[in-house]
């Protein structure tokens, strides 16, 4: 998986690391168990007599009952946090991001510190080509985005953060994250949404607070 930038991807990135963990475990204990039964209770080449027949075992049954569950507890534990930990909002966001979703490509309006900044975008071969919008955040704070869409169901995806939510006409989705990495990813609609899908592309800039300060001085009231 892509290196996270965000608090909330490093959250999803340890979950997803457990998970497999896990079912590597379980995994090992399966394998481990197939093979010793098939290497001590097969029956013997020179012997006419069948292995033990063993209808019923009360421990064996009990164990296979109780180990299941005891694990889909724990994965739905770490999970329910997770989730929650990603879910949760703050009233006081330091940067607002409205994001509108069209066929084909992306306007991004930024609210921070009393100023605001609009970027709208062109279908583009590249997310690094010059028609794409490029988003620029500051690191180390809390950036909210509000997704909508004037046409059909769009998907704003930043790989690098782990996340992706649905923009839908006429529902106002929000999530937040917590900027930690400086650099420049690729976005991408990630909802088949027309003839030009492929082409919706966009970039996130994360750079340090002075030069997000001196970007949002010079696009300050542009249209």
């Amino acid at each position: 998986m892509p290196e996270g930038v965000t608090k909330q991807a490093d959250a999803v990135q340890s979950l997803w690391n457990g998970s497999w963990i896990a079912a590597l475990a379980t995994g090992v204990v399966v394998w481990g168990l197939i093979l010793w039964s098939a290497a001590f209770h097969r029956k013997r080449k020179n012997s006419a007599e069948l292995p033990p027949q063993v209808r019923y075992n009360l421990p064996i049954e009990m164990l296979y009952t109780i180990v299941p569950l005891i694990m889909i507890s724990v994965l739905f534990f770490f999970t329910a946090r997770d989730q929650n930990y990603i879910n949760e909002m703050s009233d006081r966001p330091d940067v607002k991001v409205k994001v509108e979703g069209f066929q084909w490509s992306w306007r991004f309006t930024t609210e921070a510190g009393g100023k605001q900044a609009q970027v709208v975008g062109r279908p583009a071969e590249s997310y690094m080509a010059a028609e794409a919008p490029e988003l620029v955040l500051p690191v180390g704070k809390k950036i909210e985005f509000d997704l909508v869409s004037p046409d059909v169901i769009h998907s704003f995806w930043v790989p690098n953060f782990q996340f992706k939510r649905d923009v839908i006409p006429g529902v106002q989705n929000k999530f937040q994250i917590d900027t930690t990495t400086e650099g420049t990813f690729a976005g991408r609609c990630a909802e088949l949404c027309g003839v030009d899908h492929s082409r919706m592309l966009f970039r996130v800039k994360v750079v340090d607070q002075n030069t997000f300060d001196q970007y949002m001085a010079s696009k300050a009231g542009t249209p």
